[in-house]
């Protein structure tokens, strides 16, 4: 596993718990890289909230800018 700081720079959706698409705030965040398929985004002062992504669609996000890698 790769845990990356992160900032969240554009509209990033997801699928909560509830089933609902929602987008992840806009601000830091870390990414960690749990295998091929899937990268965990944790988010929150006290990083109080995460949710698994597929890894594909973490990527076009980077590729559209909307989440920047920091180190």
């Amino acid at each position: 596993m790769t845990i990356q700081a992160a900032r969240i720079a554009g509209p990033v959706s997801y699928v909560a718990a509830s089933g609902r698409e929602l987008n992840l705030p806009l601000g830091p965040c870390l990414v960690e890289r749990m295998n091929d398929a899937l990268t965990d985004i944790v988010w929150g002062a006290d990083g109080q909230n995460s949710t698994a992504m597929p890894s594909d669609a973490v990527q076009a996000a980077r590729d559209r800018g909307h989440l920047i890698l920091l180190d």
